[in-house]
């Protein structure tokens, strides 16, 4: 007879996670040409917008070149974007019957989301390595250090944890591919727009640095351009904290709504 209660429930879910984890991240081992598909954006926004502005001097970086400055960002931007469409594959699953036998596992509900989340974050780490070893190749002026690789890693993984999830919210209230293309193409330039991806925040018109200070991308990016350009970051408190309660929160809603994509 299995044991029964709170302990007990939070095993469950904390097992059912990795488990589910532990499947995502199979995938991209039995197809890891998408890894090389992803390299293609950051490359171009380096190489070809990154040379392009550091001539132009306008922008404030905090006395680094531009491409420096901006390298955090698009680590940021390409986490992102892995991670917003996450919800498609969600939908993949449900059209090929595969979600149906999943949600008939006596696994908690929310152990699914969390453990996709989870897989979405290892996935999105393919990023990191790309964007450092473009940095290398660059010049770019970084601080290395282990300490700031890790936590940009934990970063990385927070940041796609929270897209993700909110891509299967998008998943389950939109439930068709074709829908869900659109709403992905929707929200993730405006996303990526409103943040310090490029550009600080103070330089920004007020009604924009509203938005920025609301949007989990900034604080994704604060945190990486602390670590990977000074070592440390001022205030980290805080967006972490910011980060975490946002994904937990946002999870929670996931768990409720992630059965009606089957329906």
């Amino acid at each position: 007879m299995q044991p029964f209660g709170p302990g007990s429930g939070l095993l469950a879910y904390l097992t059912g996670s990795l488990v589910v984890a532990e499947m995502e991240i199979r995938k991209l081992r039995h197809d890891p040409t998408e890894l090389f598909t992803r390299a293609v954006q950051p490359v171009l926004w380096l190489l070809i917008f990154g040379q392009a502005f550091s001539r132009v001097r306008a922008i404030p970086t905090g006395g680094v070149s531009y491409q420096t400055f901006m390298a955090p960002g698009i680590l940021a931007q390409s986490m992102m974007f892995i991670a917003i469409f996450y919800g498609l594959s969600i939908i993949w699953d449900r059209d090929q019957g595969i979600l149906q036998k999943l949600l008939a596992m006596p696994v908690p509900r929310a152990a699914f989301v969390t453990g996709k989340a989870l897989g979405a974050g290892i996935r999105a780490l393919s990023q990191v390595v790309i964007i450092l070893f473009l940095a290398l190749l660059l010049r770019l002026d970084m601080r290395w250090s282990i300490t700031g690789i890790v936590f940009s890693m934990l970063t990385i993984i927070v940041g796609a944890s929270f897209f993700a999830t909110l891509s299967m919210i998008f998943a389950a209230i939109v439930k068709t591919r074709e829908r869900f293309m659109g709403v992905g193409q929707v929200i993730t330039m405006p996303l990526f727009f409103a943040s310090n991806a490029l550009y600080p925040i103070n330089i920004m018109p007020a009604w924009l640095q509203a938005l920025a200070t609301i949007n989990p991308l900034s604080y994704v990016v604060e945190l990486l351009r602390g670590y990977l350009l000074n070592g440390t970051v001022a205030g980290s408190g805080h967006a972490w904290a910011v980060l975490l309660a946002a994904t937990a929160a946002i999870q929670v809603i996931a768990a409720y709504l992630y059965p009606l994509i089957v329906t």
